[in-house]
Order: structure tokens, then C-alpha cells, then sequence
């Protein structure tokens, strides 16, 4: 969608968010980060399947069908944008060979016209699936399909928002990937009204695994990052799209699995987490697993923004811890550290454990470190 535009998705982080920022001549203020919606990742236990999944876009095995549906999806910028129109929501699964998701979105109007693959699907309607295997916000998988079961798949090596390019390999493809797309309707046919479109998708772990923890398929109780990402175009009964009085077409609407606070999808930090389960569909859920180290993260990535925030203004890096504001978490005690200089910083605090450390960077790459 447009906010693959690299120098737009690199600005979001500072026109989103309302930050407060010292300038290098007042010493009496602290700079500070307010997230505009609380951070609040959504989560999913993913459970293994009771029979075979043939994938062709109906939900008609046992392991979808007892499977519950996931919340409602909602504005990509959560509570500051009202409910979406039309409902999306998703499953997922996971054996040996394969990740699996289901998506069910409604739809009066199903239209779609990108037959080529690797285009730049989200100029149709489409959905999304993103997926972080470590959780580091750097070196991540996006999926994108139409209603005409043409998909774009690209490996992300940082998200846009660093204005350091290239920073995707465009021609990257799952050979191996498996999808197919149910219409209950008719696509491209505006002369009646349709119901709704599925997305059923087996992603192979032999793609995925080599950025996962321990360049291996999930283990029990393991955690990723993933988001989903439904777009949807304001379009004429002709399916053309709706210009504004520059020519140019309306916004399209941007609803997601987890709210990301801002229109800027490629913020992993954001994105929910899935625990995998090595338990079959048809027993009881298990708990998701709160991991506090997680607490830790996000309170790194809120002096990440601070000082994103500060270099904007000023040109260089703060190096002096103190003029931060430091984020009070409740299960760990959250004392970071600074490094900084002119082009680069990094700050760190030790693990809830001690035994490790947590680093984030100037690329807003996010690492777990020996102590």
C-alpha cells in the first residue's frame, strides 16, 4: 500500500507520534515519547492441526472448522480511526512442513485486476500477512494477495522508515508457497453484490526458518511476530478508482489484525505475537505465555523514538542518558544505558534475569546480547 513510499514511512515516526523534544539550548526540559494509542499487541496461540489441510481457499477441514476466529480487525491506527466498515478476520496453524492462515473479509464489491506476479499487489484490494521470525524488527517476510490469487512476496531486510536503500529484495520468492482464494460472489462483476472473499496460505518453513531463532522451524511455546493487513480502495461501480480534485485516488483504507498507531505498517515493534503450541486444534487453547523481557523491549523502543525525535531537530545524536525520559516498567527493574555519537547509538539494559542484555540501535534493530 502508499506507505511502502520510503520517504513518507521514514517521516511517520515523527509526524504520528506526539513527542516533546529538548532543543540544545534548554537544559531545563527532558525530551519524552507519548505513544498515541497504548501499546498493546495482540495475541495468538497457534495450534497444530487434526487432519490434512488442502489448500483452496474453503475451511472445510475439522482443524479450521473448530478453530475460533480472531478478533475483529480494526483501523490501522486503532482507537484514533473508527471501526472499519466491513469486517476481517483470521486463523492460523502450524505443523511440521507449513505456517497456515485463513483469512475471511467481507465484501459487497470484490474486484481485482493485477495478474502478474510479484506486482505491486496492494494497488487492488488485498491482504497482507507480515511476519518477524526473531522479533529483532529487521529481516522480515511480507505476503500480499489479491482476489484473483495473484501474490507479491518480498523479504525486508530493515523497515522504510530508515532512509537506507535498497532495503528489500524485491525478486525474493517462496517458490514453495502455497495459496488459493474462494470468491462467494463474483470478482469484476459490478452488475451484483457480493458476500465476502477468503485467503487460505501454507507458507513452508524452509523459507522462513533461516531468520527465525536458531535458523530453525518454531519449537513449543516459541514466539513471533506477525500482523495482518487488509486494504481496501474506494472505488466507482466500475471498480476504477475515486480521484480526488488532484487526480489522484482517494486513500485507501488500511485495517489490521494489531493496531499500529500510525498509517505505517512496517513498524514490527507494533506487530502481535503468535506462541506456537504442540498441541492439536481439537484440545484446549493453551495460555499465551506473558514473557516480561518484552516490557524491557518496549520501554528500549520508546527511547528509540525520543531520541529519532531529538536527532530530527538538532542533527546529531543526545548522548546524555539524563536528558531522557526513562520509561517505568513493572516486573523488572529497567536501568539502560547510552552510547552515542554524531551518526550512531545504541542503548542497552540487562534482561529480567540479568544473565543477557537487550540492544537497540540507530537502525532500530533490536538484539538479545551475552553479557
Amino acid at each position: 500500500m502508499s506507505y511502502h513510499i520510503a520517504f513518507i514511512s521514514a517521516l511517520l515516526l515523527i509526524i504520528s507520534c506526539p513527542i516533546f523534544a529538548q532543543s540544545d539550548t534548554d537544559a531545563s526540559l527532558k525530551i519524552n515519547y507519548e505513544s498515541p494509542i497504548p501499546w498493546s499487541p495482540k495475541q495468538y496461540v497457534c495450534q497444530t492441526p487434526v487432519d490434512s489441510i488442502i489448500i483452496d481457499g474453503l475451511a472445510n477441514e475439522e482443524s479450521w472448522q473448530v478453530l475460533a476466529w480472531s478478533d475483529d480487525f480494526v483501523d490501522i491506527e486503532g482507537s484514533l480511526k473508527p471501526l472499519p466498515a466491513l469486517k476481517t478476520n483470521m486463523k492460523m496453524l502450524w505443523d511440521e512442513e507449513y505456517f497456515y492462515f485463513f483469512a475471511k473479509m467481507e465484501e459487497p464489491h470484490i474486484w481485482a485486476k493485477l495478474t502478474q506476479r510479484d506486482a505491486v499487489i496492494y494497488q487492488d484490494d488485498d491482504f497482507e500477512i507480515f511476519i518477524d521470525p526473531d522479533g529483532d524488527a529487521h529481516n522480515y517476510y511480507e505476503f500480499e494477495i489479491n482476489a484473483l490469487n495473484t501474490i507479491w512476496d518480498l523479504f525486508m531486510m530493515w523497515p522504510y522508515r530508515h532512509q537506507v536503500s535498497p532495503n528489500y529484495l524485491f525478486n525474493w520468492n517462496v517458490d514453495a508457497v502455497r495459496h488459493a482464494v474462494h470468491i462467494n460472489g463474483t470478482v469484476n462483476d459490478p452488475t451484483d453484490e457480493d458476500s465476502y472473499w477468503t485467503v487460505e496460505m501454507a507458507i513452508p518453513w524452509s523459507a522462513l526458518k533461516e531468520m527465525a531463532p536458531r535458523a530453525k522451524p518454531p519449537q513449543a511455546n516459541d514466539q513471533w511476530r506477525v500482523n495482518f493487513s487488509r486494504v481496501d480502495w474506494t472505488v466507482n461501480k466500475s471498480y476504477e478508482k475515486i480521484l480526488d480534485e488532484k487526480g489522484k485516488p482517494l486513500p485507501e483504507d488500511n485495517w489490521v489484525w494489531s493496531a499500529q498507531s500510525a498509517i505505517a505498517m512496517h513498524m514490527p515493534e507494533w506487530w502481535g505475537y503468535v506462541q506456537f503450541a504442540d498441541i492439536p486444534v481439537d484440545q484446549e487453547v493453551p495460555d499465551f505465555i506473558n514473557k516480561p523481557d518484552e516490557q524491557i523491549k518496549w520501554a528500549l523502543w520508546q527511547l528509540y523514538y525520543q531520541q529519532a525525535d531529538y536527532h530530527s531537530k538538532n542533527g546529531h545524536y543526545l548522548s546524555d542518558i539524563s536528558k531522557f525520559t526513562i520509561p517505568v516498567i513493572g516486573e523488572c527493574s529497567f536501568i539502560p544505558e547510552l552510547f552515542a555519537g554524531r551518526y550512531a547509538f545504541q542503548f542497552s539494559a540487562d534482561s529480567c534475569n540479568g544473565k543477557r542484555a537487550w540492544v537497540i540501535n540507530e537502525m532500530g534493530k533490536i538484539v538479545s546480547v551475552k553479557k
